[in-house]
């Protein structure tokens, strides 16, 4: 942005100021209207102390809910001072400052180089501000910067940090949390709605409204809505540690802490670790119940990506061998992404991934005492161009039963390779099967080619018939990477590689259309991962150009259950399967919360896996 930044008019302002209030010094917008300058006789109560700094509150309370009573203040020998306690009101001089560790983040107003001039009172009572009771966050909208829609396209169109807009904290989610930064807050009947990340941070909503809550007890995400009234809880200021294991829909202890600003989220940093009293049951939500009859009226089909697949990895091989038994019940036509080559992330120009999905398909074999062998096809990519881990070259595959599903053509189909376009010949058929959709276009650098394949059914025909071409589309559209936050300074948040997940859904979207051009009622599905919200604007546009039809749409299941994936405050669906008309009509759908509910360490991929039934008769 080439905007003088808000932040820079501030620090040209006159220094030496003498702030009459904490309140005063945070002022009502994002930025303070005191940043870069000195200021005298600050007086508050200490309120939390952390290893960097201290927490004050301001003995004179504004009445504007704009505006936050209470101010971290940053020096590490005031947090040490053995001296100074919680409940001590101190008078300090120092200057006020905007910190923030990277540019994509918000600024966090403090208070630097603190000299404390007086202690005029010890142990002086103080309570939280109980979140739901006393304030409560919007639920639905972001920032006044969004233009209505946190997920909007074109994005990055503004930075907080150069309009420092005035706080609405009744409307927006982030001027809620502004408004309280560095005040001390409680929250009773704290939730997780997410699983603790790296470094034990959880996710929680208190007993305030909540939008999108699933049966989890999670917040699915939805049109517009990134679901602001989440707050993120942090290191303990004690020292202790919280715990990794945590799960979606954990019940806390209530949560005492004060409210900071720090790596591009708002949060609260409890006073002590988080304290679980229950969890939900069951584990998981349990097998699939539809299961395939072998015949036209009733294929299943699976959809699954299985998270840097490699041979070598055989806690791994075991464990999706597993969902794909007990859990998936092992479908007719199964579409996996993430299949790395046959030695996984060596980086020696080794593409082939025969090893690989052998060792999945004996796997699944050996825990279904032999009964189930599937076949399995898949391209092989040029190295190093798929995106990924480095080594990987991580690809689109099939798994099929043979003795249900064949490639049309059997033995005669000819397979594609990695840089030849397939093509929809009359009929409609397909030139190569299975083969990639246009491997050549810029839309793919990096990421996977979608595989593209026509199945049809296997051995006699029976009294419904020997069914229509299926025909399939696996995708994997390139990742979010390169995101800002949703607390983030661009407005509306960056959302990486969406400008490519349009041209991704626009070209597969475009092969999709050439065989319903052919044929209006051809049975068509496209599956997997496409690294999108279903209103987003990658996956709204592969819908129109390609014609096809959301399946959770089709089926009508709730919008809060719609979900395969967590990340930050998050339930969320990246994984979906789209139908034609005529192959939706009937059809059957289920999401398979195996992976979701469980704490990171027992997780199987980062995914959850779907099954659909359809009528190709």
């Amino acid at each position: 942005m080439k905007a003088a930044s808000a932040l820079t008019c501030v620090l040209a302002a006159a220094s030496g100021i003498t702030a009459q209030s904490i309140g005063e010094i945070n002022g009502y917008r994002f930025l303070s209207p005191y940043a870069g300058q000195s200021v005298t006789n600050v007086t508050g109560v200490v309120t939390a102390k952390g290893p960097s700094g201290i927490w004050l509150r301001s003995l004179e309370t504004t009445r504007d809910e704009r505006v936050s009573d209470g101010i971290y203040v940053y020096g590490s020998a005031l947090a040490k001072n053995a001296s100074i306690a919680t409940g001590d009101v101190l008078v300090l001089n120092g200057t006020v400052a905007e910190y923030r560790s990277s540019s994509a983040y918000l600024y966090m107003t403090e208070i630097t180089s603190p000299k404390v001039t007086a202690i005029l009172e010890r142990n002086r009572t103080f309570a939280p501000i109980e979140l739901g009771k006393q304030r409560s966050p919007p639920a639905k909208l972001m920032s006044s910067l969004d233009a209505g829609d946190v997920f909007g396209v074109p994005n990055n169109q503004s930075l907080v940090s150069v309009a420092n807009p005035v706080l609405q904290p009744r409307k927006y989610g982030l001027d809620f949390w502004e408004s309280l930064l560095g005040e001390y807050v409680t929250i009773k009947s704290p939730r997780a709605v997410g699983r603790p990340n790296q470094y034990a941070e959880t996710w929680v909503v208190g007993t305030w409204a909540t939008t999108g809550e699933n049966g989890r007890t999670g917040l699915t995400v939805s049109p517009k809505d990134g679901n602001p009234e989440a707050i993120l809880i942090t290191s303990p200021l004690d020292g202790t540690d919280n715990s990794e294991d945590g799960k979606l829909g954990d019940r806390f202890e209530d949560i005492t802490g004060v409210v900071t600003q720090a790596f591009g989220f708002y949060q609260i940093q409890p006073l002590t670790k988080l304290t679980v009293i229950s969890s939900r049951e069951p584990a998981v939500s349990g097998a699939t119940t539809l299961i395939s009859d072998g015949t036209c009226s009733g294929i299943t089909v699976g959809g699954y990506n299985i998270e840097n697949f490699a041979p070598s990895d055989t806690a791994h091989v075991a464990a999706v061998a597993s969902h794909i038994v007990n859990y998936l019940k092992t479908p007719d036509l199964l579409a996996v992404q993430e299949i790395q080559d046959n030695n996984g992330e060596t980086n020696d120009g080794t593409v082939d991934s025969g090893l690989t999905l052998s060792t999945l398909a004996d796997a699944i074999a050996t825990l279904s005492n032999g009964s189930v062998v599937y076949n399995f096809t898949y391209i092989n990519p040029v190295d190093g161009e798929n995106g990924g881990a480095p080594g990987g070259n991580i690809r689109n595959a099939y798994l099929y039963r043979p003795e249900v599903l064949q490639l049309k053509g059997g033995n005669d189909a000819v397979i594609g390779d990695s840089v030849t376009a397939n093509e929809v010949l009359a009929g409609p058929t397909l030139k190569y099967n299975p083969g990639l959709i246009d491997p050549n276009n810029t839309a793919w650098l990096d990421s996977r080619k979608p595989l593209a394949a026509a199945w049809q059914l296997v051995g006699a025909a029976t009294k419904k018939g020997k069914g229509k071409t299926l025909f399939t589309v696996n995708v994997h559209f390139t990742s979010k990477g390169g995101s800002t936050s949703l607390h983030g300074d661009a407005r509306p948040p960056v959302n990486g590689g969406v400008d490519q997940r349009i041209a991704q859904g626009q070209t597969a979207g475009a092969f999709v259309a050439e065989i319903l051009a052919q044929d209006p009622n051809a049975r068509v599905l496209t599956i997997g991962d496409f690294n999108e919200y279903a209103f987003a604007a990658p996956v709204q546009t592969f819908a129109k150009v390609s014609g096809l039809e959301d399946l959770d749409e089709v089926i009508k299941i709730p919008a809060t259950e719609r979900y395969s994936y967590l990340y930050d405050m998050n339930s969320q669906e990246l994984d979906h399967i789209f139908v034609s008309k005529k192959l939706g009509k009937g059809a059957k759908f289920e999401h398979l919360h195996v992976n979701t509910w469980l704490t990171y360490d027992d997780i199987t991929s980062d995914h959850d896996p779907s099954v659909a039934k359809f009528n190709i008769c």
